[in-house]
């Protein structure tokens, strides 16, 4: 079973810059899809940001290259680093895994979220 832990979360201005952690309970970030997703009250979840073991991250984006997502396999930990935030993009931000496939299946993991609120 694998857990997920996000952390970084606050209150930031609007063209503020805030790091998102999650720190896995174990060595994943090496051979899972891993990514970040976000949910405003009332919208639904979008993916914001993923990557794969081989490196290959997500054609759509978001946040226009304003975010990059990173990990350090060493530490188990995938980073969303936040530049220019905008007032819109206030939600609940999440980690997500998604497992290779084994035994004829694939386990998709979600941490439990981080706020993120841009204000002034």
């Amino acid at each position: 079973q694998v857990q997920l832990v996000e952390s970084g979360g606050g209150l930031v201005q609007p063209g503020g810059s805030l790091r998102l952690s999650c720190a896995a309970s174990g060595s994943i970030f090496s051979t899972y899809a891993v990514g970040w997703y976000r949910q405003a009250p009332g919208k639904q979840r979008e993916l914001v940001e993923r990557i794969t073991s081989d490196g290959t991250t997500n054609y759509a984006d978001p946040a226009e290259g304003r975010f990059n997502i990173s990990r350090d396999n060493a530490k188990n930990t995938l980073y969303l680093q936040m530049n220019s935030l905008k007032p819109e993009e206030t939600a609940v931000y999440y980690c997500n895994a998604v497992s290779p496939v084994r035994g004829g299946v694939r386990y998709t993991y979600w941490g439990q979220g981080t706020q993120v609120t841009v204000s002034s």
